[in-house]
């Protein structure tokens, strides 16, 4: 029975005012369009035939399509707005990461896709759009890594989620490697609600099961037991501490008024460029300089004796052109920024897994970080001629200290 146009349309309106009548419709078009383009696909394909129909779904207008993709014998029949269809599905994917990793809630990406397509996209369509981001994210934190890092810096973001029925500011580690052609990437994020040696070793075994091998130097902030896990996993690699974490943590010490004074004291301990200026030097200034300051205040006195204070002049082993580039973990600041920048506008954060998703996701569109850093490569221990000997050079080093060579 042939129907005209206008008998047609008058059919599709009567339908239209049934309770997901427009989906209905949506679906049946694009399966009759399929089904006639596998008409003409067999005409001109002898010995080849209809073989039933596979499920298959698409986004639009604020909602999923399901519906029959017509398959023939061979499995050579693709249809033409299948690909279409796909085509308009990765934008929307592409776009929905996108907007809910400059800052939106899931809630705010609906609204905005509302505006774009003229309809209110449901918070669950958006989060299965989404999901398209965690896979891809999953996929870049397990890939694999480099067999040598001359310089690995880690440093932590404290971010607010929600665990059962509390709130708690927890840290988020990154780890930034430089590889050896100066270039840097993040090569991991991990959440540590507290610190503790089982964690970090944890840590490097991640790094080490991915391919890391040898690291150069390891650059962090004042962190907890973490020097325990890097001689276990990675045996001879020194450690140098985040010299601008110290500074901030002794201005806090003192009173106002005394804290130009004690900020200049500590330029001249920490000072940088000097070839002459040794390890055990930055030692002994270091405790001249506690000395001086307990006499008004006790706590301080105290930190001169302590070992652990050895590991903040690491940095006086390497030659003197790049001690300012690797006694701070100040390379992944910038980055630190973009993150808060994304993750203020949320307040408190469902899931630790949420925070890694749009922290990598901001870290993988870092292009800034394909640049060259300029003149790092000047201390031939952390960028060798043949990396290949890397390890036999690491374990040369002593765990604090070795001869500098300028």
């Amino acid at each position: 029975m042939d129907f005209t146009k206008e008998q047609l349309s008058e059919a599709f309106v009567k339908h239209l005012d049934r309770e997901k009548g427009l989906q209905d419709l949506m679906e049946l078009m694009i399966e009759s369009m399929m089904m006639a383009e596998r008409r003409e696909f067999l005409s001109d394909s002898e010995g080849n035939k209809g073989n039933g129909f596979r499920r298959g779904r698409s986004y639009g207008q604020g909602r999923v399509l399901e519906f029959r993709v017509p398959r023939d014998r061979y499995g050579n029949f693709h249809p033409t707005i299948l690909a279409l269809l796909r085509d308009q599905e990765e934008e929307c994917e592409l776009l929905a990461s996108s907007l809910y990793c400059k800052g939106l809630t899931q809630s705010q990406v609906g609204e905005v896709f509302g505006e774009v397509y003229g309809k209110q996209y449901s918070k669950a369509s958006i989060s299965r759009m989404i999901e398209y981001l965690r896979g891809d994210v999953q996929q870049w934190l397990s890939r694999s890594l480099e067999t040598y890092y001359p310089i690995v810096f880690v440093d932590a973001i404290h971010v607010k989620v929600h665990r059962k029925r509390s709130v708690e500011s927890e840290a988020f580690y990154v780890v930034m490697g430089v590889k050896e052609d100066k270039s840097r990437e993040v090569l991991g994020i991990f959440n540590r609600p507290s610190e503790s040696a089982t964690g970090w070793r944890e840590m490097f075994i991640a790094l080490e099961q991915r391919g890391v091998k040898g690291i150069g130097l390891l650059v962090a902030d004042g962190i907890k037991y973490l020097e325990d896990s890097l001689a276990e996993i990675f045996p001879g690699t020194p450690l140098q501490k985040c010299v601008t974490h110290l500074k901030r943590n002794m201005l806090v010490r003192v009173r106002h008024g005394d804290k130009g004074e004690l900020a200049e004291d500590l330029r001249e301990v920490f000072r940088t460029g000097d070839p002459h200026y040794t390890p055990e030097q930055g030692w002994e200034a270091w405790q001249a300089l506690c000395s001086k300051w307990g006499e008004d205040y006790r706590g301080i006195k105290r930190l001169g004796n302590d070992p652990f204070y050895r590991y903040y002049f690491t940095y006086l082993n390497y030659h003197p052109r790049v001690q300012s580039m690797i006694y701070t973990t100040n390379w992944i600041e910038r980055l630190q920024r973009d993150f808060r920048r994304v993750l203020r506008m949320r307040g408190a954060m469902p899931t630790e897994e949420s925070v890694i998703v749009l922290m990598a996701k901001t870290a993988m569109d870092k292009k800034a970080y394909f640049r060259a850093l300029p003149g790092i490569e000047r201390d031939k221990v952390l960028f060798p001629d043949d990396s290949g000997n890397f390890l036999d050079l690491l374990n040369n080093q002593s765990d604090c200290f070795r001869n500098p060579e300028n």
